[in-house]
């Protein structure tokens, strides 16, 4: 179906902006048996619902006229869950309807309550706000509902999540009985069937195909990380997308507030969104966002609600969210209107079963892959220099006069090596991480199905006994030496995980371990960079003679798999008993 054949009017600003063919639940809205009633849509942020509920109110608000009369009491309501989204629709809604002669305002938290109070006096035809604006409006008599023909509640399920039940059924409750009311949810939970029963008028259920599945636009991606390195792994995963925009979710404020430090540190230009913020420190955020002057937003769930980034084309999950419901949510901020977009999951080993939990309950197929690593970086960042405007840009004569006197006084291979210093010091460093190696070339179970658990006999169980190479540190039972510190710090040190980690045995005077043959290459690299421990980490190339394992327990298998450190020294016991 073409889109264009909605109202004249709307179809003129719709041939405006290039829009011809419709979307899933733009094309079911505008079916002939839709027509003047009421709606429950499920349907996916992202899929072009406001222009589809725009267009659900055409006829409703216009009927056979081309404009709309002058503006006095609303004819429309369409209440959101929070500012950003009710202010993004607003926009849409005032581009779709501006050769209909709609007068469209917004009544949002964090705004002048007397300036909307003025506007909503001068006349408005739609009327878009945030739950408890609009009930504050309602209530001070300031917003006039006795003419109204249509309420929309768009992204019910997070208006109900968010507290906002009371305020809803309110501002339902004080509307006429006749109006049309259009209901817009990701999700159908009990409370919004329950909503729409009591609200609606024999509704019709409209579920746009694959909202139960996920955006078919996102390509989601389960990257294998070590715990320690989940920040490093991020800053690669920027560096490879070099996306126009990404999104980067973290859990607690604290994790957010962290996560930005580092990546300002390490030169990103970055904004954090979080329920501590001002409004007015929220807003410039999101306009630094929106024109460019950052690339790259860190936020929880809560304070990503209702934003929208046109240009987002990444999300990365540094912390996995608690349901399929929100991994939905949060991944559904990209791959919006045809656009494609990455959904990133960093999946840490002892998360691994939650992760395909979560993948199997969101019903999507993901591919599961190690961290980008810094060659692979270094090897894309020549790629794109090639294709750099500072080299295919087209220079003029100033320039030229420039380049023969650089070429007279310097060489080729001088000239290109300090341009390739000035590309690189636009781009942050790329880090050095590794792959842990699980799960490797597993895909997620299907959805419905249970991961299956790990095996006794799993490589994982088995640990490194017959493939490791061992370490020595400079430290033994005289100076304390006990592995449940030991075991963090060898750890932090290699940048490894305590998986890699076989037999630790604990001498006099010195210590003793083994790191699984795939680790131990990177491992040795990494505790040779000096950090500010004074405990020295060196090959001894083989184990220790057999004899000598009478100081301490190699660690024991458990049975789950997991491999609790036991170093403990019998005759020591009962020196200390005596």
């Amino acid at each position: 179906m073409t889109i264009l054949s909605a109202s004249p009017a709307l179809a003129r600003a719709l041939e405006e902006r290039n829009y011809h063919d419709a979307t899933p639940v733009q094309e079911a809205v505008l079916e002939s048996g839709a027509a003047e009633r009421d709606l429950l849509v499920s349907a996916q942020t992202g899929s072009g619902k406001t222009v589809a509920y725009g267009l659900a109110l055409a006829a409703t608000l216009l009927g056979d006229a081309e404009t709309l009369p002058p503006g006095a009491e609303p004819l429309a309501l369409v209440v959101a869950p929070t500012r950003e989204l009710a202010l993004q629709v607003q926009r849409e809604i005032e581009w779709l309807y501006q050769y209909a002669g709609a007068r469209v305002m917004s009544c949002v938290g964090g705004m002048e309550p007397r300036r909307e109070r003025r506007e909503l006096a001068a006349g408005a035809h739609i009327v878009i706000g945030t739950p408890g604006r609009l009930r504050d409006h309602l209530e001070r008599g300031a917003l006039d509902v006795t003419k109204l023909k249509a309420v929309v509640l768009d992204e019910a399920d997070e208006m109900l999540d968010l507290g906002f039940r009371e305020d809803l059924e309110f501002i339902l409750e004080s509307t006429p009985k006749e109006r049309r009311t259009l209901l817009f949810s990701a999700t159908m939970p009990k409370a919004i069937a329950t909503l729409a029963r009591r609200y609606q008028r024999e509704a019709m259920r409209i579920e746009v195909a694959g909202g139960e599945s996920g955006h078919a636009d996102i390509e989601y991606r389960a990257i294998r990380v070590a715990p320690n390195e989940i920040e490093s792994v991020v800053v690669n995963l920027l560096r490879v997308a070099e996306a126009p925009s990404a999104l980067v979710f973290c859990n607690t404020r604290e994790a957010v507030r962290h996560l930005h430090a580092t990546l300002q540190e390490r030169g990103f230009s970055a904004v954090l969104l979080s329920g501590e913020l001002s409004q007015n420190e929220r807003n410039h955020a999101l306009q630094a966002l929106r024109d460019g002057r950052a690339r790259v937003c860190i936020a929880t769930d809560v304070a990503a609600r209702g934003i929208d980034l046109p240009s987002l084309a990444l999300v990365i999950h540094a912390e996995l969210p608690h349901d399929a419901e929100i991994l939905q949510h949060r991944s559904g901020r990209t791959g919006r209107a045809g656009r494609k977009g990455v959904s990133a999951l960093l999946v840490p080993n002892s998360r691994k079963r939650r992760a395909e939990q979560l993948l199997a309950g969101a019903g999507v197929q993901v591919a599961w892959s190690g961290p980008p690593t810094a060659e692979e970086i270094c090897t894309l960042d020549q790629e794109r220099l090639l294709q750099d405007p500072l080299l295919t840009g087209d220079g003029n004569e100033d320039d030229l006069v420039m380049a023969r006197a650089l070429l007279a006084e310097r060489s080729a291979e001088d000239i290109a090596s300090a341009l390739v210093r000035v590309y690189r010091s636009r781009l942050p460093l790329p880090e050095d991480v590794q792959d842990p190696g699980f799960g490797r070339d597993r895909a997620a179970p299907e959805a419905g199905k249970r991961a299956p658990r790990e095996t006794r006999d799993s490589p994982r169980a088995r640990g490194v006994a017959g493939g490791g190479v061992w370490f020595r540190l400079d430290i033994g039972r005289k100076k304390n030496a006990d592995p449940k510190w030991l075991l963090p710090m060898i750890c932090r040190r290699g940048k490894i995980t305590k998986q890699d980690i076989g037999a630790i045995r604990i001498f006099e005077r010195e210590t003793t371990f083994e790191v699984s043959a795939a680790a131990a290459g990177q491992f040795a690299k990494n505790v040779r960079r000096p950090d500010g421990d004074p405990i020295l980490i060196e090959p001894v190339g083989a184990a220790p003679a057999p004899g000598q394992t009478a100081h301490a327990e190699p660690r024991r298998q458990h049975s789950s798999g997991e491999r609790p450190l036991r170093a403990e020294n019998a005759a020591g016991k009962k020196r200390k008993a005596r």
